[in-house]
């Protein structure tokens, strides 16, 4: 077999060195008896499509699997450090300035509520724990709490009118963009990150996404899931439908259908193509680009 010549392209290179981080830091790795950290070893489905998967991007370390805390929490510092690397390389298309952060813990400073369409939501967490029954009514759906968050900083009125007077004292008053009308950061995406993809938790980023679009006020901010789930099936039941999530992301997508090809055209390939053509997978080095959207 022919293999591809290598890609010169920026964010090919990102997308190599994204790989070696998740094998230097032994989050994708193989278990003594050879089954890859992100399959289910109960299934043979998935660790037939892992190893192949492993096996493409030359994963030789053999190590027991991470515990699912610790793979998921590399998982995400591993996808932050992507997108910081190639999303500002996008300023052309998206000027600004711009923070791509992996949120740490689920104290106050790690919720939504930091930002300009979720900043209400501080208000709200008060009255509540002024009031008991609030509790009872509206529970906790309000609390928003991220893996990854991009924002941007409110433009200063010196650069909005750089080229000619576009507002002044009296207009454009209100529109959080102006600095000079309120100084919280903008919420542009929120990519939620999920190692594997589990039946009994397969709809916490749906539910994470509709308490997003739910509780926000202004523009909703782009929701993504990046993930290295490799069973059709259960990318399926995440990735298909539309009104919440944008997109899933795949850790390594044209390997994962190089993967499932080998078999043949069976459903798992089917269920596979429908996604891709119905723009509801898409690979890693997709996301960038469209969070530039």
């Amino acid at each position: 077999m022919i293999e591809s010549p290598r890609s010169a392209a920026a964010f090919a290179e990102a997308r190599r060195e994204f790989h070696a981080g998740l094998l230097l830091g032994n989050v994708l790795s193989l278990s003594d008896s050879g089954v890859p950290s992100n399959a289910d070893k109960s299934n043979p489905t998935s660790v037939k499509y892992a190893t192949r998967i492993a096996k493409s991007l030359s994963v030789e370390t053999v190590m027991e699997r991470l515990a699912g805390q610790t793979s998921g929490g590399q998982f995400e510092t591993a996808t932050a450090g992507f997108l910081r690397d190639t999303f500002p390389m996008l300023r052309r298309l998206r000027p600004g300035d711009w923070e791509v952060r992996k949120v740490s813990g689920r104290g106050s400073g790690a919720q939504a509520s930091v930002f300009e369409q979720y900043a209400h939501l501080v208000e709200l967490d008060a009255a509540i724990k002024a009031n008991p029954h609030l509790q009872s009514v509206l529970g906790n759906g309000y609390a928003i709490a991220p893996d990854i968050v991009v924002s941007r900083a409110p433009v200063e009125d010196d650069e909005i009118n750089a080229d000619e007077v576009l507002v002044d004292d009296t207009v454009a008053l209100h529109t959080p963009m102006r600095a000079r009308n309120q100084t919280k950061r903008l919420l542009h995406a929120v990519v939620s990150c999920k190692w594997t993809i589990r039946s009994d938790r397969a709809q916490n980023s749906r539910s994470e996404a509709l308490n997003l679009i739910r509780n926000r006020k202004g523009r909703l901010p782009h929701i993504a899931v990046v993930t290295a789930e490799p069973l059709p099936s259960r990318l399926a039941s995440v990735a298909l439908g539309t009104g919440d999530i944008d997109c899933v992301y795949h850790f390594a997508l044209p390997e994962l259908v190089a993967a499932v090809e080998q078999d043949g055209h069976d459903d798992p390939a089917e269920l596979l193509s429908m996604m891709i053509e119905g723009k509801r997978l898409k690979d890693i080095s997709d996301l960038p680009l469209d969070l530039a959207v």
